[in-house]
């Protein structure tokens, strides 16, 4: 082993490290690839870039912005909508006609953006006809990753694996090659979730009052200087006595208690952190002496304590008028990785931020979470926030982008029937050039774009906010980690010690061994990275065992999708674990079946290829 495979090595640990446990978003990650590889030269400066502009990424890119219009002129939610009309169906027959028609608009539309509308018609859905909404969601993800799995622009993924195959010589695929593939995974898969869906979580869909439980909301607060709270010890006020709110941190002239005693006296000025329910904190927010925007009325004047400057300021609107709302925080929202402070002086449509429920994941345990500053705590995509704002404001808050309002499940559209049929034809028009071979799908791709652009079913300005340039800055930067594996011979190093384990052994051992390892991986760094790094393996694992390409190149394709057995391996399930529905054991137990049996499944069919 050279001293250029052992750091490429390394780099590649790392990178799988920082995947796993999210210590920085992925577009950070992305960057610190380039330049570690560029800086210890293991490559070169034009190749170190060269994922910006490689075709997967350019295609991947204008599949994204066809997605926006399709959604802005409400093509995907016309699409979906006809599912209203499901609702006298039992839910054994709902499930699968749910998934079905999932899959089929996933197959050629962005697999993320599909989830997205369906977790906004299925949340309405479910409380207007009394449907667990916790049967429908999981179910929904996975149908989009299978559907995404049928046709070569399904997924990003897809088109990956195809251009990293193209780079290393074999055939391109066509637009339905695998497709009888992915639709025996598909139909395999449904059959199996709807059996397990028993097994999922038979919460009833509730009022946003009703759904929040202790522990799900964490805020801040503000002791004013005329509160009746002032002198008093904390075993005395509602805030030891009361179950339902917990006191977790207090901070008192830049001076912060972790654990803050019942015997401790409160003071004008003392910051609270608090853990209540939705309830409780409207509660709070009606108490004379606490202020939940960190801003303390005194003489019709206004101080801000958490900035400690005073301001005169409007006087606080009628109580009766104000609404709270669920914000759910999608990818691509400008509100990704801002903090509540930096949104609350930001124009947010009208709306105040007064608390925040974290998405789950590997990093963030309660105690990271209560023992940081609430206003110091980033937003990702699949957090919620609870927002507060005049109830005449509902309709601006409705023109937020990339966020779904909870409580109002159904954006009104903002393009004309027309512009909807147009972006339908559009739509029809790339994948009919692309599924003939007329143009590439990359060719296909650019000229849907313009014609978006042309017809005003979308503006540029609506793209620069609303890509999610993380996926992009991703694929740019694993890119020319393949191309580091390639120049050091790290590559052949994994292949030849695979070869020596693989030799002799049987074509269903080998194939198989491939699609589990690739399932591994993709479920716990993203599946575009996966499918980057185990491209080029298989390839050479097959070229040295005088194999056919096919059947490897499609195992690392379908394996690096199939991450069903945990909520981080794949955007959508990650959204829909940040629902707060599912637990970790959901993932681990219903989705690790489905993957289990459609690893089976695939190791035979692809097997039987060679």
């Amino acid at each position: 082993m050279t001293v250029e495979i052992l750091l490429v090595f390394l780099i590649l640990l790392i990178t799988i490290i920082l995947f796993a446990f999210e210590v920085f978003p992925v577009d950070k990650i992305a960057l610190f690839i380039i330049v570690s590889l560029a800086v210890l030269g293991l490559v070169k400066p034009e190749e170190a870039i060269s994922g910006f502009s490689n075709a997967a990424t350019i295609t991947v890119l204008s599949l994204m912005i066809i997605a926006i219009a399709l959604e802005d002129t409400g093509v995907i939610a016309t699409l979906a909508r006809f599912l209203k009309n499901l609702h006298a169906l039992p839910l054994l027959l709902l499930l699968p006609v749910f998934m079905f028609i999932t899959a089929g608009i996933s197959a050629f539309i962005s697999t993320t953006a599909v989830v997205i509308v369906f977790i906004k018609i299925i949340t309405e859905f479910s409380k207007r006809f009394d449907i667990p909404e916790a049967k429908i969601l999981l179910p929904i993800s996975f149908a989009g990753i299978l559907g995404g799995s049928c046709t070569l622009m399904g997924t990003s993924t897809n088109l990956i694996v195809n251009s990293i195959a193209l780079d290393l010589g074999a055939e391109k695929f066509s637009f339905f090659e695998f497709s009888l593939y992915g639709l025996a995974f598909l139909g395999v898969a449904i059959v199996l979730i709807t059996i397990a869906s028993r097994w999922l979580p038979a919460k009833e869909s509730v009022d946003i009052e009703e759904e929040y439980e202790l522990e799900n909301y964490v805020t801040s607060v503000i002791v004013t200087r005329d509160s009746e709270l002032i002198g008093k010890r904390i075993e005395d006020t509602f805030l030891f006595n009361d179950g339902e709110i917990s006191l977790l941190k207090l901070t008192r002239n830049g001076q912060v208690n972790n654990a803050p005693g019942r015997y401790i006296a409160l003071n004008a000025g003392d910051k609270l952190l608090l853990m209540c329910d939705l309830e409780n904190l409207m509660r709070l927010n009606e108490f004379k002496g606490l202020d939940i925007h960190e801003k303390v009325v005194m003489d019709d004047t206004v101080y801000d304590l958490s900035n400690k400057q005073e301001e005169k300021v409007e006087a606080e609107e009628n109580p009766e008028n104000i609404a709270f709302a669920e914000l759910l925080i999608l990818p691509g929202s400008f509100l990704i990785g801002k903090t509540l402070r930096q949104i609350r002086k930001q124009n947010v449509q009208g709306a105040t931020p007064i608390a925040i429920r974290k998405r789950k994941n590997i990093r963030n345990t309660k105690d990271r979470l209560i023992r940081k500053d609430m206003h110091k705590i980033a937003i990702k995509p699949g957090d919620r926030l609870l927002v507060e704002f005049p109830k005449d404001d509902a309709p601006r808050l409705e023109q937020l982008e990339n966020v779904a309002i909870l409580r109002e499940h159904e954006l009104p559209a903002q393009k004309t029937s027309m512009n909807k049929w147009i972006a339908f034809t559009i739509l029809l028009v790339t994948v009919g050039l692309a599924a003939s071979g007329t143009l590439s799908i990359l060719i296909s791709s650019l000229l849907g774009v313009v014609l978006m652009l042309l017809t005003n079913c979308i503006q540029l300005s609506d793209v620069y906010h609303r890509v999610n340039w993380q996926v992009i800055f991703l694929l740019a930067g694993m890119i020319p980690l393949g191309v580091a594996m390639h120049n050091t011979g790290a590559d052949k190093f994994i292949t030849q010690h695979l070869l020596d384990v693989l030799s002799g052994q049987s074509n269903v051992v080998i194939i198989g061994l491939i699609f589990l390892v690739t399932m591994i991986m993709s479920g716990f760094i993203s599946n575009n990275a996966t499918a980057i790094i185990m491209t080029p393996i298989a390839i050479s694992v097959a070229a040295g065992l005088s194999l056919s390409l096919k059947p490897f190149i499609l195992s690392v394709l379908f394996g690096a999708n199939f991450s069903f057995f945990t909520p981080v391996g794949y955007q959508t399930n990650t959204l829909v674990y940040g629902m707060g529905y599912y637990r970790f054991r959901h993932f681990l137990i219903i989705g690790g079946i489905v993957s289990l049996v459609l690893w089976i499944l695939g190791t035979f069919m692809l097997s039987s290829l060679l």
